[in-house]
């Protein structure tokens, strides 16, 4: 006889459902603050892309409710449809916060799915904050289970492992019991999908708002008494078993539990993939520093893991999005001196600009299995006095968390005040920072709505 699976759906049910806002650590309800107020300048800047005017036109309209609020629209649409849109708008721009333990993207996949909770359940601050914990860990948790072998067989974490993360989240705002968590994260594996063969198009930024409106309708069904296999994570063709070839243990959760993932959350400062954040840095520390001048340069080399290949590796890219995918270009930005925290670079005008094809041209990626994280970036710039040489890994999450805050708050201006205008954009960043006080979170919603 086989032996039984070991209950872990079960174990991280009751995790999650056990966080209360006091045992969460300050620092991770500093870092989730920081999380919100980084997604709400990222949907708003994204709120105006193509993809985002497509599930407007094709979705939202057509359905004609008032429930929930699509950032950065006047429109309006169902819980479920909100979710979907400011989850693909918050990732539209591939600009957001990302986590190693989950491996993707935590904010957008978790934070569409609890404003629309807290639209529908009219929660407080701090309830909301409470919730948006809870999906992080949770998802971290099934993320560090899953390991490397889901995302190298082509898996998107975003949007399978944040399925779990935006039911966990919804699970915990809606007081939902044991029976009724299990169920969400059972409703949350049986629809989590996500393939990166669809980076470099709008498939991408779906996958985000897929598992935001997906852990939405898990946790809003498992409400109702909805069913689904309650131990999604171990049984046999469940989870772990079709998606990672493997077996969860409880030893392997158990090693989780005494610490929150939370604050190791990782923010982008350049609007590209954030595997090719290394590479950016540290050429742009070699401008900086040694005075590097782009027409001295004769060739460029970036040594990475040879597993980057898949995923930020597009050679000649001809559109914005290919372009945030390739580290040829983005080196060639960063030694050029382009504005790479500017979302607008990344267009095909700038990938088809001669000056910026000549230096791609003079790039070259080597794959090196020795190099010891996704993150790491070994680069060599060859110039008409000598070579320039340093590894960085931008994959180190920040502990100074008021410097964080800084980085973040200008970043949020510069991506929301084209958006809703200087003063709407001073009252959102006021309300993120007293998100525990609110009384309503979904007031802070309202702010986002453009005037004009």
């Amino acid at each position: 006889m086989s032996e039984t699976p070991a209950p872990v759906t079960e174990a991280l049910a009751r995790y999650g459902r056990a966080l209360s806002y006091e045992t969460i650590p300050e620092a991770a309800r500093d870092v989730a603050r920081h999380c919100v107020l980084d997604f709400l300048g990222c949907a708003l800047a994204g709120a105006r892309e193509e993809l985002s005017e497509i599930v407007v036109r094709e979705v939202a309209t057509p359905e004609a409710s008032a429930q929930a609020t699509l950032i950065g629209r006047s429109a309006r649409a169902t819980a479920a449809t909100a979710a979907l849109f400011n989850g693909a708008a918050g990732h539209a721009l591939d600009y957001d916060d990302t986590a190693a333990a989950m491996g993707g993207h935590p904010s957008v996949a978790v934070l569409p799915a609890v404003f629309a909770a807290a639209e529908v359940t009219g929660a407080s601050g701090r309830d909301f904050l409470t919730a948006l914990v809870a999906g992080f860990e949770v998802q971290a948790r099934i993320g560090r289970l899953l390991g490397g072998g889901h995302y190298a067989a082509g898996f998107h974490n975003t949007g399978t492992v944040g399925t779990f993360g935006a039911a966990a989240a919804c699970a915990h705002l809606f007081g939902l019991d044991e029976t009724g968590w299990r169920h969400a994260l059972g409703l949350a594996g049986t629809q989590a999908a996500g393939l990166k063969s669809g980076f470099g198009t709008m498939a991408k930024p779906l996958h985000a708002g897929r598992a935001a409106s997906a852990g939405f309708v898990a946790a809003s069904l498992a409400r109702g008494g909805f069913t689904a296999n309650p131990s999604i994570l171990e049984v046999p063709q469940g989870f772990h078993a079709t998606h990672a070839g493997q077996t969860p243990t409880l030893e392997a959760l158990a090693a989780e539990t005494d610490r929150f993932h939370t604050p190791d959350t990782l923010f982008k400062y350049h609007a590209a993939c954030y595997l090719t954040h290394s590479t950016i840095e540290t050429i742009g520390r070699f401008r900086a520093e040694a005075g590097l001048d782009p027409e001295k340069i004769e060739a460029i080399e970036v040594r990475v893991h040879p597993g980057l290949f898949g995923v930020c590796h597009i050679p000649e890219p001809t559109t914005g999005l290919e372009g945030k995918f390739s580290l040829r270009v983005t080196a060639a930005l960063a030694a050029l001196g382009r504005a790479t925290e500017a979302p607008e670079t990344f267009c095909e005008a700038t990938m088809s600009d001669p000056v910026v094809v000549a230096m791609r041209d003079r790039v070259t990626v080597i794959g090196d299995e020795s190099t010891p994280a996704a993150t790491h970036a070994h680069v060599s710039v060859r110039h008409a006095s000598g070579v320039l040489e340093e590894a960085f890994d931008s994959g180190r999450p920040e502990r100074d968390l008021a410097r964080q805050g800084e980085r973040l708050s200008a970043k949020f201006e510069r991506l929301s005040v084209p958006a809703i205008g200087e003063a709407a954009s001073g009252a959102l960043r006021d309300g993120v920072r007293s998100l525990e006080g609110q009384a309503r979170t979904a007031d802070l919603l309202t702010t986002t709505t453009p005037s004009h």
